[in-house]
Formats: C-alpha cells, sequence, structure tokens
C-alpha cells in the first residue's frame, strides 16, 4: 500500500527543521507548516553539545553549522564580586568528533537550516498558515484540547502516565492510512504522519489530549542580548555567577555580540529591569552597546505525559522543556529528531513493523526527563540558598573538585543509554556498550558507515554481511591500533545474520579511537542503527 501523504512537520524551528531533512535524506517527502514568516530574529538557543553538532551532520549542515559558530572553553563559577572559584573545561573534539560545547546565534541556525531545506525537492516550506485541528484516521483522538496562550503545565503530583506518558491511544494505522491536518482557512493537508515540533505552546500537544507535567518550579529570568563594536573581555566559555542576590550568565556568542541572563526578584517587572540595563551590565560592558532584546523569559522544567498518539509525535518543547544551566534545550529537541526519523521512514517506506515507532517514547523520555532533573540540581548548586549558603560555596565547590574522580565526573558530558527495547538488546554488563552511541573520532567519520544499519568488527565476520564489506582506515594523523588494541576473533554467525536481515553494511576498523572502545567495552563487534545507536555486541 503507497504511502497516503507527506509527512506534516508542524513547527519551523530548528527541531522541525532537522526532522525534515533526516527525513527527507532517507527518501520521505515533507511539508513543514510554520505559523510565522521568516527567520524569527530574537536570539534563543545558543549551545549545542557534541553529540547535538552530530546530528546536524547527519542532517547535512555540519560543515555551514561550522561557520556561524565557535567551540566554547566551558563553564566558570564565579562568586558575587565576578571571582571565579571553579571551572569546567570542554574539549574541542568530544567523543562524537565535534567539539563538546559550541556556542552560536539561533537566527543564524535557522537561515542555514532553511536554506538546505529550499535546495531539497523533497520538502515543502509553508509559511503563515496556522495549524487548527488534526483528523486521524477513520476516528478521533482518544482525548482531545485546545492550545492556550501559556504552557499547559501541570503541577507537580497531578494524575499523569508518568515520566513520558503511556503508550499511544489512538490505535496503530497503517502506513496506507492518512491524517488530515486542518488550517485556519479551512483547507485539509493530508499527511502520513504528523511532527509537532511547535514548541511550548503547542497545537498538536493539544490536539492529542497531552499536557505538561512539571518537574520543578519555574523560574523568571531577564534576557539581554546586545552587539558591541569593541570586543568585551571574555576567556572563551560562559561564566556563572553565583550570587544569591542576582544570579547571572554571561557569555560571548559569535563576532560581536553577547548575552546576559539575571535571575529577577519576587516583584520586578521587565520593564523595571530593562531600565536597570546599563547599571547590569556595565561590570562586563563599560562603554555603549547596541540592544538586540531585553526581555522577561520563563524558565520552565516539564515533559509530556504523552509523547504520541497513533502517528502523531511531539518533539522538542511541545515535549519537554529545560532550564538552561546545561545548555541542552534545543539539543534535547534535535536528539528527538535524530531517534524519530530513520525509524518513521522505515516503518512508512521500508515495511518495518510500527513497534519501532513506539520505541521513540520509551527511549527519548526518560533520557529528557534525566536531563531535566540534571538541570534542575546544577541550577540549584549554582544560584541557589541564602548569602551564609553562597559564602560556604567558593570553598566546599573548589575543595570538593581537587578529588580527580569527582573533577572527571563534573566535567563529563550528558552520556546517552537506552534500556532495552524492540531496537535495543539488553547488556550484558556495566562495560557493555549496548544502548550507547558509537564513538565518531573525527567529523565524517559516520558517513563511512553509510546511512542505515552498520556492523562494526574488528575481525572476520563467520557470515559476511551484504556486500560491500569495507575496511576503514584510521584518521590521518592518528598512530595505527597496536596489537593490545586489536580485538581478535570472528563475529558469531547470528549477529552477522541479523546485520544482513537488516541490509546493514558490515565495516571492519582500524581506527585507534574504535579499536579502544570496543577493548574497553570487552566487545568483538557493534550492530549499529542508523542513528548511531548500538543495538546489539559480540562478547570478545
Amino acid at each position: 500500500m503507497g504511502v497516503p501523504g507527506p509527512v506534516v512537520v508542524v513547527g519551523a524551528g530548528p527541531t522541525g527543521l532537522v526532522a525534515a531533512l533526516l527525513l527527507a535524506r532517507r527518501g520521505v517527502d515533507v511539508t513543514v507548516l510554520e505559523r510565522r514568516a521568516g527567520v524569527h530574529a530574537l536570539p534563543r538557543a545558543v549551545h549545542l553539545d557534541d553529540e547535538s553538532v552530530r546530528i546536524l551532520q547527519a542532517a547535512g549542515v555540519s560543515d555551514g553549522f561550522a561557520a556561524i559558530s565557535r567551540p566554547a572553553a566551558g563553564l566558570r563559577l564565579l562568586d558575587a564580586r565576578l571571582r571565579p572559584f571553579a571551572a569546567f573545561h570542554r574539549s574541542s573534539r568530544g567523543v562524537h568528533g565535534w567539539a563538546e560545547s559550541t556556542l552560536f546565534d539561533q537566527p543564524d541556525l535557522e537561515a542555514l537550516l532553511r536554506a538546505h531545506v529550499a535546495a531539497d525537492p523533497r520538502i515543502t516550506l509553508r509559511e503563515g498558515v496556522d495549524v487548527v485541528r488534526i483528523d486521524p484516521p477513520g476516528g478521533s483522538f482518544s482525548s482531545v484540547g485546545t492550545a492556550t496562550a501559556e504552557p499547559d503545565v501541570a503541577a507537580i503530583g497531578s494524575p499523569s502516565a508518568g515520566p513520558g506518558g503511556g503508550a499511544a491511544a489512538g490505535g496503530d494505522p497503517s502506513p496506507g492510512d492518512s491524517y488530515r491536518v486542518r488550517l485556519a482557512t479551512g483547507e485539509q493537508v493530508p499527511a502520513s504522519a504528523v511532527l509537532g515540533c511547535d514548541g511550548a505552546r503547542s497545537t498538536v500537544r493539544a490536539a492529542i489530549g497531552a499536557r505538561l507535567r512539571a518537574l520543578g518550579p519555574s523560574q523568571r529570568w531577564f534576557v539581554v542580548d546586545v552587539r558591541c563594536a569593541t570586543p568585551l573581555p571574555t576567556w572563551g566559555g560562559v561564566d556563572q555567577v553565583c550570587d544569591p542576590a542576582r544570579a547571572a550568565t554571561f557569555l560571548a556568542l559569535t563576532g560581536d555580540r553577547y548575552r546576559w541572563e539575571f535571575r529577577m526578584r519576587s516583584g520586578e517587572t521587565a520593564s523595571e529591569l530593562a531600565a536597570q540595563v546599563p547599571s547590569l551590565i556595565t561590570r562586563w560592558a563599560p562603554g555603549p552597546v547596541e540592544m538586540l532584546r531585553a526581555e522577561e523569559y520563563t524558565f520552565d522544567a516539564a515533559v509530556a505525559d504523552r509523547w504520541s498518539d497513533g502517528r502523531v509525535f511531539l518533539l522538542g518543547d511541545a515535549a519537554h522543556l529545560t532550564p538552561p544551566f546545561i545548555g541542552q534545550g534545543l539539543g534535547a529537541g534535535l536528539r528527538d529528531a535524530h531517534n524519530l526519523a530513520w525509524k518513521l521512514a522505515a516503518v512508512l517506506h521500508d515495511g518495518a513493523p510500527g513497534s519501532w515507532v513506539d520505541g521513540y517514547r520509551s527511549e527519548r523520555a526518560p533520557h529528557a526527563t534525566t536531563m531535566i532533573r540534571g538541570a534542575l540540581r546544577v541550577g540549584r548548586a549554582m544560584t541557589g540558598g541564602s548569602g551564609a549558603v553562597a559564602a560556604l560555596r567558593r570553598p566546599l565547590v573548589a575543595g570538593t573538585l581537587r578529588v580527580p574522580a569527582v573533577r572527571r565526573r563534573a566535567e563529563a558530558g550528558l552520556v546517552t543509554r537506552f534500556g532495552p527495547g524492540t531496537l535495543v538488546d539488553r547488556r550484558r554488563d556495566r562495560r557493555d556498550p549496548v544502548g550507547t552511541p558509537c564513538p565518531q573520532p573525527w567529523p565524517g567519520h559516520d558517513g563511512l558507515l553509510g546511512d542505515g544499519w552498520a556492523l562494526l568488527t574488528s575481525g572476520a565476520p563467520e557470515q559476511p554481511g551484504p556486500e560491500p564489506r569495507e575496511t576503514m582506515p584510521p584518521h590521518a594523523g592518528l598512530p595505527d591500533a597496536g596489537p593490545s588494541d586489536a580485538v581478535q576473533g570472528p563475529v558469531p554467525s547470528e549477529l552477522a545474520r541479523r546485520a544482513a536481515d537488516l541490509g546493514a553494511r558490515t565495516v571492519a576498523t582500524t581506527d585507534p579511537v574504535l579499536l579502544r572502545w570496543l577493548r574497553t567495552g570487552r566487545v568483538r563487534a557493534v550492530l549499529l542503527r542508523p542513528d548511531r545507536i548500538v543495538a546489539a555486541s559480540a562478547p570478545v
């Protein structure tokens, strides 16, 4: 049965545009519906980690992104007098092949993504259209709602289906069934699936009757974005001012752009703080600046109680909201898109079972929930407490970070690890890399694995996977792996057969980074999903 229409993406922010590009690269036609016209000019997201940039690489835009961004040195904690008392450094090349921390300006990223969307014949972007309703095939959703002017965040402890919500309540339509996306004009857009990438006030979330479940209190912050013709002093990373009287964040973006974020006190208004901007930023910028934005922003911590209904899915801020303290807001949305796109393409075009897309919620919701709770903990540790707590924070944090194990833990990035499910085996032990991403030793390495499934090995399979079988050379400038790094032995025939059934490309690597990773995990081969998560492994 043919696919009844394109995948409709509601929302043309970075998450929606990346989802569209990932789907198009897998042969899926996509229509993107956006309420606004043009790029939203005000700066919003400013940070991505190396895993997120790897997703931009999968979408084909990483080279362009490198030209509009810069690596960040890490994070410093400052006291109320702007004296550093702790620093968390980030590497210029992380486990995913890119800088562990990268700063950029969101309008630049959106312009880049839109240029790639415009050049892709499989993607149609329609602007200035309002989605008002979604009709599922053959009936209605189990619960419906109406989008509101504010995020529909339920109080902590409100009844819900638990972290990430329950199973889809709208049934399991076949790939031949069509949804109807209704616009304010009365037009109906047919869709084989709908991706709700329409932000915190999501119409799609309301359409399927989902709500955001609060994980912590909201916080009001005042965000100031400026241009400054004279470069301001900066160490190359982000500064967090741990002052209970006025917690603040300062960072240099790209070019001549800078950002401050100030926590608002009870009873303060944005107009009051707007009049105080010169005095708020004078310790960093005593001279003239060009104001780009000065407005209040509410940081919520919440996750949707349901992530899907049939083939209608929530991604990005429609599914979760996170405080900014670990810089993972946009990255979480990109992870959603990367996790779902290849599964949905396989179900719609390659005859994969519908259970593949059911795994989207079970994989992403726990990870997003853990990330949000981590951001809340970091925020409290950096900015919470009274003046007495702040006085103790400096010596306690500085002393604790002198312990090597504590420092390694503090400087470690966010770890992706999925539990067992339809597309991930159960781990044999804690070293087994199943459920975690395969490292990318250098940008572009993923291209050697192909766009689909891959069997990565350092040995010869007893039963070879489909041709071509390739040898992956080490990256230029890296030494060849020595005998201690090689993982010898054939790939078990069962894993080789699974790889062959999935059409996996079999690749034997000589890259020292990958060979050491295999050896650390005590495995001789791994079966990699298209999103580079290890689905299965063969022990040594």
